[in-house]
C-alpha cells in the first residue's frame, strides 16, 4: 500500500517535537503540505528547519500559537486556509492527586486538550465540507479508557475527545470528511525521555530498556511489553488521513500495545 497525500494541506497542532513532529514528518513524506504549530517562534522554526533537512522537497510552513486559549486558536486560524487534514495533537499531561487538583488546573486541561480541538474543527471543517473531502484526527490516549488514578483530570479530557470525535463524525456523516481518534499508549516521546533522563544516566541503561521496565511496572497488561516509538503512532495517523482509510470514521483506533484489556 502506497499512501500519497499530494495536493492536500495538513495542520498538525503541537508538532515541534514528539508524536506531533513524527506525524507531521509522516504526512510530509506522503506528499502533503504541512503546517507546523508550537507555542513559540523559536520552537517552530527549529522544527521547520529540522524537517526541511530530513525532507528537502517537503512543503512546510509554521505558525506559533498557544492553543490553550481562544485567542491563541484565533491567531492560528488567521494564518491558515484551505486545510484538508486537521490533526489535533495539542495537549498537556502530568500527575496530580484528585484532591489536590484545583479548578484552574481542570480548566487549563479542558481548554488545551478539548476546546482547542473543538475550536479548530468548528472553524476548518466547513471548507472541507465544501470540497467534499477532509480528515480530522484527535490524538487521545489509552488513558481515555484506562483512567489513571493519579491523572484523573487528564483521563477525563482524553475520554471527552473520544466523545467529541464520535459525535462530530456523526454530525458530518456523508460529507466526505472522516473524524477519528487515535489512542497511543506508553510512547517514547520527548516528554517521556525527559521524565526518565535521570534514570538513564544513573543506570546506564538505554531509554528503550528503561521504557520497557516502566511499561511492565505500570502497564503490565501491555501485549507488546514495551513502549511504542513516535513513528509507530504516526504510522496509524498517516493511514487514517489517507484515501485508503475512507471507510473508517467515528472510530477510536488504539496504538496502545494492547494495554487496554478488551477485544474491541
Amino acid at each position: 500500500m502506497e499512501i500519497r497525500l499530494d495536493g492536500k494541506k495538513a495542520l498538525v497542532t503541537a508538532s515541534t517535537g514528539g508524536i506531533g513532529y513524527a506525524i507531521a514528518k509522516g504526512l510530509a513524506a506522503s506528499g502533503a503540505q504541512v503546517i507546523l504549530n508550537g507555542r513559540s517562534a523559536q520552537s517552530i522554526e527549529k522544527a521547520k528547519n529540522t524537517l526541511k533537512t530530513e525532507l528537502p522537497n517537503a512543503s512546510i510552513t509554521a505558525v506559533a500559537a498557544d492553543l490553550s486559549t481562544a485567542q491563541g486558536c484565533d491567531d492560528l486560524l488567521a494564518s491558515v486556509s484551505g486545510v484538508d487534514i486537521l490533526v489535533n495533537n495539542a495537549g498537556i499531561y502530568g500527575p496530580a492527586d484528585f484532591y489536590e487538583t484545583d479548578d484552574d488546573t481542570w480548566q487549563n486541561y479542558w481548554q488545551t486538550n478539548v476546546m482547542s480541538g473543538v475550536r479548530l474543527a468548528k472553524a476548518l471543517t466547513p471548507d472541507m465540507q465544501d470540497s467534499g473531502w477532509g480528515r480530522v484526527v484527535f490524538i487521545s490516549s489509552e488513558s481515555a479508557r484506562n483512567i489513571p488514578a493519579d491523572m484523573i483530570h487528564y483521563g477525563v479530557t482524553k475520554t471527552a475527545q473520544l466523545s467529541l470525535a464520535r459525535g462530530l463524525a456523526k454530525r458530518l456523516a456523508g460529507s466526505g470528511i472522516t473524524v477519528n481518534s487515535v489512542l497511543p499508549g506508553p510512547t517514547i516521546s520527548d516528554g517521556f525521555s525527559s521524565m526518565v533522563e535521570e534514570e538513564v544516566q544513573r543506570t546506564g541503561k538505554s531509554i528503550e530498556q528503561v521504557a520497557k521496565e516502566f511499561v511492565m511496572a505500570n502497564r503490565p497488561s501491555s501485549v507488546i511489553q514495551r513502549a511504542a516509538s513516535v513513528e509507530e503512532v504516526a504510522n496509524m495517523v498517516v493511514y487514517v488521513c489517507s484515501q485508503q482509510a475512507s471507510a473508517t470514521s467515528g472510530a477510536a483506533l488504539r496504538v496502545d500495545g494492547g494495554v487496554v484489556d478488551d477485544i474491541v
